[in-house]
């Protein structure tokens, strides 16, 4: 069966639902007999399909709770596009604060945001141009229990009228036939698009890389940088109705625990403390280290570096305490002798403003022994340092 859609369409058959049911979970090295078995009863194209259901509701266990994993469906893209539903669960939670109970959710993919939208009690219509997305944004709709919130239709983006909605959401594709995406205007469509898109309507939120540079955000919009258990997961660019133009915000999830830009300036170097402090990727990202060297009292190790150290421990939810030991200048044979000293046996490895690759290192000192530290690779007033620690 040459047709996706048409092959989509026979798993959502009665014949299709008792294939999916009879090869979830199947373990992947036994992937060849099921199959071999299987195709003995049904056709083989719709056997193959089911299975790579099983394999993509396996891996979607990884983003979504698992009794929605194994109910939903998937496309290899659009998992790999698709918002994880902790991030796009706290998304909408803050769309409905902000008074919000229609969306047109542009380039839905899937349809996991839609999902948590519709969730949220918001009224979504869902949009894409690839048939086969728009059918499988379809049946999780259904598969749900949403379809009553949520309308799916195939459509370019471009050509869809939001104005009877209170707000917009559009997610671009930012991966192509090789990879990701890094320049803003090859996402599909370009971020300058989704920006006018965003801007026409009442309120708008304009999910992106996080790696984004903050030159390339629009001076209209708010930023948010949004982690989830220490995992940098997206950027949001947020317009309109109760948004500030130029704010800036890390949330880190779970929680959320919100940390607000108050515009400092870059903190002091200091000499290495007692402590260093390594903050969430999302308040990097968000270019808020200096927000949390002021709540600890703590200074850089290096103007370009963002640890940040400081002679007192403090309470902070933004950054992982971690209490220093030892400094020494980068040295395979001095890290070497000095774990060895220290029965080191579990080493963890980081580095900030180093070329070394932690494994490479961890194979050359061998590690041995019942104690664990923690060793940063980084730079210390320009020079490449070795600061060892343990977390607090």
């Amino acid at each position: 069966m040459n047709d996706p859609v048409l092959a989509f369409a026979a798993l959502l058959t009665p014949e299709g639902r008792a294939l999916l049911d009879e090869v979830a979970g199947t373990d992947p090295a036994k992937e060849l007999a099921v199959a071999t078995r299987l195709r003995r009863e049904h056709p083989a194209d719709l056997v193959s399909a089911a299975l790579g259901q099983a394999r993509l509701r396996q891996r979607a266990a990884a983003k979504f709770p698992s009794e929605d994993a194994s109910r939903m469906f998937f496309t290899p893209n659009g998992f790999e596009q698709s918002t994880r539903a902790t991030v796009a669960a706290h998304r909408a939670g803050r769309l409905r604060e902000l008074g919000v109970g229609s969306v047109a959710d542009l380039c839905c993919g899937i349809g996991g945001d839609a999902v948590a939208l519709a969730r949220a009690g918001v009224r979504v219509l869902a949009v894409d141009r690839d048939p086969l997305t728009v059918a499988v944004a379809r049946a999780n709709a259904e598969a749900l229990g949403l379809a009553d919130l949520i309308e799916v239709r195939e459509a370019d983006v471009t050509d869809v009228d939001t104005s009877g909605y209170d707000a917009v959401f559009v997610d671009p594709a930012r991966r192509g036939g090789r990879g990701r995406v890094f320049d803003p205007e090859a996402y599909s469509p370009p971020l300058s698009w989704a920006v006018r898109a965003a801007t026409a309507a009442p309120l708008a939120a304009l999910k992106i890389a996080p790696g984004v540079p903050h030159e390339a955000i629009p001076e209209t919009a708010g930023a948010e940088w949004i982690s989830d258990g220490g995992d940098v997961k997206e950027a949001v660019l947020w317009f309109g109705t109760g948004v500030r133009p130029g704010s800036v915000r890390a949330t880190l999830l779970p929680g959320p625990r919100v940390l607000h830009g108050r515009g400092l300036p870059d903190p002091e170097v200091r000499s290495v403390g007692r402590y260093l402090y390594e903050p969430d990727g999302a308040v990097i990202r968000a270019h808020l280290v200096a927000e949390v060297a002021q709540e600890v009292g703590g200074g850089l190790v290096d103007e370009t570096i963002a640890y940040v150290t400081a002679d007192e421990l403090r309470p902070t939810v933004y950054a992982s305490a971690y209490e220093i030991t030892d400094r020494l200048p980068f040295g395979v044979k001095k890290l070497k002798a000095l774990l060895r000293e220290r029965e080191v046996g579990v080493l963890t490895v980081k580095k900030r403003g180093s070329a070394v690759e932690p494994e490479e290192l961890r194979k050359k000192v061998k590690p041995q022994g019942p104690n664990s530290a923690t060793v940063f690779l980084t730079r210390v007033a320009g020079a490449p340092t070795m600061l060892i620690g343990r977390p607090v």
